[in-house]
């Protein structure tokens, strides 16, 4: 896996790529933001995320499908429960994943952050895998945009406190940055 600054795009992981972007106003990247997902809620591995970021969700599969299908959402990359990472968006554009968000007094995260899913739920603890890729990410990422450090890795829910809750108590923040800490020390 090697990102490619000059598109946004890693290669040697799967691209999933989505319609739910748009240009960064100022070209700016200085947050990361995890989150988590599972669809239908609970299930892993359905694929149905990928289809949901793609505007191509069966509605007629679930009924949670029907409530969310008419949302327009994504995010730049998807941690799987094996860890198999798919990319989304450039990371040069502005995914969709943050909504109503404000981080160190603003508004509007999108605008500047990246959003990586982990395949999962608030309760139910993350896989090995699932944090060997993320770290893996991670430490792409902080080399390759020097604006985003490690104070600047939260969750949906430290940027939308009351709104949001994900990645959860089950995220063990500890473990992510004792497996990053050796890029930074």
């Amino acid at each position: 896996m090697q990102l490619d600054l000059a598109s946004g795009w890693f290669n040697g992981i799967r691209h999933c790529p989505s319609p739910n972007f748009n240009t960064r106003p100022t070209g700016e990247i200085s947050l990361l933001v995890v989150h988590n997902i599972s669809l239908p809620p609970g299930e892993f591995g359905t694929g149905r995320v990928q289809a949901f970021f793609q505007n191509r969700l069966p509605v007629e599969e679930h009924p949670f499908f029907a409530e969310i299908a008419s949302l327009q959402v994504s995010a730049h990359f998807l941690i799987e429960r094996d860890g198999s990472l798919t990319q989304f968006v450039s990371c040069l554009d502005r995914a969709w994943h943050a909504g109503m968000s404000q981080f160190d007094g603003r508004d509007n995260c999108n605008d500047f952050s990246l959003g990586v899913e982990l395949e999962g739920t608030d309760d139910l603890p993350y896989t090995d895998a699932q944090y060997h890729c993320l770290a893996a990410l991670t430490r792409q990422l902080l080399a390759a945009y020097p604006a985003l450090t490690p104070e600047r890795i939260r969750g949906h829910s430290d940027i939308a406190p009351g709104r949001k809750t994900d990645p959860g108590p089950a995220f063990d923040w500890s473990r992510l940055y004792a497996e990053l800490k050796e890029r930074w020390s």
